[in-house]
């Protein structure tokens, strides 16, 4: 088998240059001529076809009732501390996974987002895999999406390229592969969850014995910080002993539309810091000029921060970073240059730093989420704020330690000659100190990141490149965050992420999508891993 997928990579490598393709491999599935030759190569001895061909023919077949289901899952709202719905999500995926012959359960703790569990054994199995999944969501500002976030639409292309509402598909009619779905979590990260069941499901339907026992656990609260999943961890680690390697089924392919799997991720931590003038609010003509102005006094603190070029000038703040090792270095030396691509994309002219975006990333990074003093637009007044509020996110690279970073923060700010509160100070503080600046502390955790080597890395890396061929793009690391720590560092054991959004999915922002064939991907992508030969 493994020689057949080589020959159908030689082929797919040949025709993309004949035509030039620069897209992910599935974009030959429209080709039905390149794609009867194909099938011939991939006809297993048992009769039952293992790659992508096997996951076209389902996806044809049951397109509609894929992003039927899809649709249905992301109709129930999944902000992390809205406890019942996040339920009624869990339910919803239990009840799939049950459905397809999966043993299930809900690991739970009370007034936590629950664990979905699922386990598929197999006689065949060589090995044992975990998909992990969050079935969570960001909040949501509804006045900022272009119809309400938990009432999927579907669009002929993007949005922002002029896409228009279209009627969800019926059976038996053809998907554009260039329309998306646009709802919350449609990229982040319900997505991964309808590929694993719609990739099960056309396994199943050709009586495929996979060479994989299967865990599925999936998860409530990621985008509130995983602050439970250890618990969870340590409580069931009976059920976790026996597994070889945990994917991480999260994030974007590359800016390139090539796919590529990922073997660490950044950490993530954060604080706010509010200034403070008077204790009330003031006139601005009768006071000010005199009084202090808690924006003017925040917007200088924030500043400091960070130079001209956008380097972080806080002391230290690039001092705990681990080297690369020569294969990551390699890797990285071969992803493609979208920089360019990026800047006319996103509608910028300059970036921070002289570096490409890639190796940006492999350092921390301090990052204004939102700034809050007072009013504008219509609602402004002629008023001095009492006190000015900025969130401030810090993404971590391995060796910063989620506390340290944030120490080192405090001492700048203490540096800068404020002196720091942790709640709201009274009249007897604001008088003994000219500048005050309270910082609340928010839940992190570091980065982490798996070895290129690794032995189940590398069997997922090469089945990937059988379907993908070189296409396939190796990261050391991703720019987002995941608890992979909680794997790699407690767990001791290995991960690998497998993306499969869109890297314009928007994801947590305002009109979340996700591409009909980056959905398409995801299932081919999670059938490949699932049929690959014994190890």
């Amino acid at each position: 088998m493994g020689r057949l997928c080589g020959r159908y990579g030689q082929v797919i490598g040949i025709i993309k240059g004949l035509f030039k393709l620069n897209d992910c491999f599935f974009y030959l599935r429209s080709m039905k001529s390149i794609v009867t030759v194909c099938s011939l190569l991939f006809v297993a001895s048992a009769g039952a076809q293992t790659d992508v061909i096997l996951f076209d023919r389902h996806i044809d077949a049951q397109g509609a009732h894929i992003v039927e289901e899809f649709v249905s899952l992301l109709e129930i709202p999944n902000v992390a501390h809205d406890l019942s719905n996040i339920n009624k999500n869990a339910q919803y995926i239990m009840g799939k996974l049950t459905d397809r012959g999966i043993s299930t359960q809900l690991l739970e703790h009370p007034g936590t987002p629950p664990i979905v569990y699922g386990y598929l054994a197999s006689k065949k199995a060589t090995r044992t895999l975990a998909f992990y999944v969050h079935y969570d969501g960001q909040p949501v500002d509804k006045t900022r999406w272009k119809h309400d976030p938990w009432t999927p639409k579907m669009y002929d292309q993007s949005i922002s390229d002029g896409g228009k509402e279209i009627p969800f598909p019926k059976a038996g009619e053809k998907i554009n592969p260039e329309s998306r779905i646009y709802a919350r979590s449609a990229g982040d990260d319900k997505g991964p969850i309808i590929s694993i069941l719609a990739a099960i499901d056309a396994i199943q339907s050709e009586g495929i014995e996979p060479t994989s026992n299967f865990v599925f656990f999936f998860e409530g609260q990621e985008e509130a910080g995983s602050k439970h999943l250890s618990s969870y961890l340590e409580d069931h680690s009976e059920l976790l002993k026996d597994i070889d390697l945990w994917m991480f089924c999260d994030g974007p392919i590359h800016q390139s539309r090539r796919p590529q799997l990922v073997f660490g991720v950044r950490g993530v931590t954060g604080f706010e810091v509010t200034t403070y003038g008077a204790n009330r609010s003031l006139h601005s003509g009768h006071y000010g000029n005199w009084a202090p102005v808690p924006g003017q006094m925040l917007s200088s603190l924030i500043a400091s921060m960070k130079d001209e070029t956008g380097n972080v000038s806080i002391e230290g703040f690039y001092d705990d970073v681990d080297p690369l090792t020569a294969y990551e270095i390699e890797s990285i030396a071969n992803i493609p240059k979208i920089d360019a691509q990026l800047k006319t994309e996103l509608g910028i002219n300059n970036t921070e730093g002289s570096e490409t975006l890639y190796e940006r990333l492999l350092y921390p990074s301090l990052t204004i989420k939102g700034i809050n003093s007072g009013n504008v637009g219509s609602k402004a007044r002629n008023i001095i704020p009492a006190s000015a509020t900025a969130s401030i996110g810090i993404r971590l690279v391995k060796g910063n330690d989620p506390d340290k970073m944030i120490d080192l923060v405090e001492k700048h700010i203490v540096k800068q000659g404020y002196h720091i509160v942790r709640e709201d100070p009274n009249n007897g503080t604001r008088l003994a100190y000219p500048k005050i600046a309270k910082v609340v502390r928010r839940h992190g955790y570091p980065a982490a990141r798996t070895s290129m080597k690794n032995p189940y890395a590398q069997q997922i890396v090469s089945r990937v490149k059988e379907v993908a061929g070189d296409d396939l793009i190796l990261l050391p690391t991703l720019g987002g965050s995941l608890p992979l720590y909680l794997f790699t560092d407690v767990l001791k054991k290995p991960t690998l992420v497998v993306p499969i959004a869109n890297h314009d999915n928007n994801q947590h922002a305002a009109n979340e999508n996700i591409r009909i064939e980056n959905l398409w991907f995801g299932i081919k992508l999670m059938g490949a891993i699932m049929t690959m030969a014994a190890e």
